[in-house]
């Protein structure tokens, strides 16, 4: 692919409808694009409890077609000659992405949009349809289903041939409403990192209670270093790889290790401390994350920096685990040793938000301040000049034709591949 030769298209949906460049479909919308609020988790079934130390519960807005809610379904066209055809998702993050043969799945903040490429028709699934939280972490791709895991929601199924929705919470075994990832081992089990542990659902038999286990920090005694799980990857030899807010775990055999930035988890502050781009210290707003910086030694850094807290992982073909960090960077780990990659290695930003690995094997890096594709030990930068909508990427996906769906605050961006 060419970075020189880049045609872009951003895929959205808008309170009106969608918009593309010049083109808009429903009502005119204005540039900035108004906010809608997020109608976020549904009741819980009877009798169910949310953990303890859970976040907040929003309450459920209601949601209905017509005014006041995103139009569901529709058509966009677009300018083939265009060098650059901008769609926007509003004021939302879109934190997930799937591409399915010509399928674009794109998670947003406001609900899950489903994009034909060969058609330009879209359609948006939210609580009005479905779901049970418009908000979305995750969306992958389970036994030919669509899961998506969300906000406050639980996880929810999607069979496309019965356009029915299944959703599984904590009264069916989910260790937490808030999901963040889903994945299917080899062995054939189903993993879902959750904001109070993971769970491992034996055979992947979602329906059956019993198979259901959930991993925390108390039950492993330890183990897992930190109850909030955010990623999950598996390895060359079958152990399961665990991204938390308190480091790096690896469950194999029944074992269980981990590590931190003190045993080489993440950069140290002196390297990355001038590249720190956000002052917004999370710690200083939230009781959760004061406690977690306080047990990793961190409370004397005032600024946005947790090299303990992964953000994003992926384990490569050669079984290398890549983990990015919150201010910390990128750090690479063989099983015996640590690398790391920073704004002073060539890195947009330290804090990696997302990691993709395309079906060439090449890695990119999705940070606060730009998209790198990473070249051995170098790096190559895109940005806003290059065609991302914006500098902050949370998502990518790459599609059959080799082209790249890159995700951010506002709209993704869909680089194709040039000759």
């Amino acid at each position: 692919m060419q970075l020189n030769k880049i045609t872009v298209a951003i895929i959205g949906v808008g309170v009106a409808g969608l918009v593309a460049g010049a083109y808009v479909v429903g009502a005119k919308q204005s540039d900035k694009a108004p906010e809608v609020k997020q109608a976020s988790a549904g009741p819980l079934k009877p009798g169910a409890q949310a953990p303890s130390n859970h976040p907040p519960m929003p309450e459920q807005v209601a949601a209905s077609g017509g005014q006041g809610g995103p139009e569901q379904q529709g058509k966009v066209q677009i300018d083939p000659n265009a060098k650059f055809t901008h769609f926007r998702v509003g004021n939302r993050n879109v934190k997930s992405i799937l591409v399915d043969g010509s399928t674009a799945w794109v998670g947003t903040s406001g609900g899950v949009v489903r994009y034909d490429t060969k058609t330009d028709e879209y359609r948006l699934f939210d609580v009005r349809n479905g779901l049970l939280s418009n908000g979305v972490f995750s969306i992958t791709k389970l036994d030919g289903k669509i899961m998506v895991g969300t906000y406050g929601g639980g996880m929810s199924l999607y069979d496309q041939d019965k356009d029915k929705w299944e959703n599984f919470n904590i009264p069916d075994g989910l260790g937490d409403a808030f999901v963040y990832g889903v994945m299917k081992t080899r062995n054939g089990d189903v993993w879902v990192a959750t904001w109070s542990g993971a769970n491992r659902i034996r055979g992947g038999n979602l329906r059956d209670r019993s198979k259901w286990d959930l991993f925390t920090v108390e039950n492993t005694k330890g183990g897992l270093p930190n109850d909030w799980v955010y990623g999950l990857a598996e390895g060359k030899n079958g152990e399961v790889w665990m991204a938390t807010e308190g480091g790096l775990a690896r469950f194999k055999d029944g074992k269980w290790d981990n590590w931190n930035h003190a045993k080489g988890l993440g950069a140290d502050y002196e390297k990355v401390k001038n590249d720190i781009k956000f002052n917004n210290d999370p710690a200083t707003q939230s009781v959760h994350h004061a406690k977690q910086k306080e047990e990793m030694g961190l409370q004397g850094i005032n600024v946005a920096y947790n090299p303990n807290y992964i953000v994003s992982m992926v384990v490569d073909a050669e079984g290398t685990v890549w983990a990015g960090t919150w201010g910390g960077g990128l750090s690479s780990f063989d099983g015996k040793n640590w690398k790391h990659y920073t704004v002073a290695d060539g890195l947009p930003g330290n804090h990696v938000f997302m990691l993709h690995i395309d079906q060439k094997g090449v890695m990119w890096i999705g940070t606060n301040d730009g998209l790198a594709r990473r070249d051995g030990d170098k790096f190559t930068v895109l940005n806003t000049a290059n065609g991302l909508y914006s500098n902050t990427v949370f998502s990518m996906a790459t599609g059959p034709d080799g082209s790249k769906w890159v995700g951010s605050f506002g709209g993704v961006s869909h680089l194709k591949a040039t000759q």
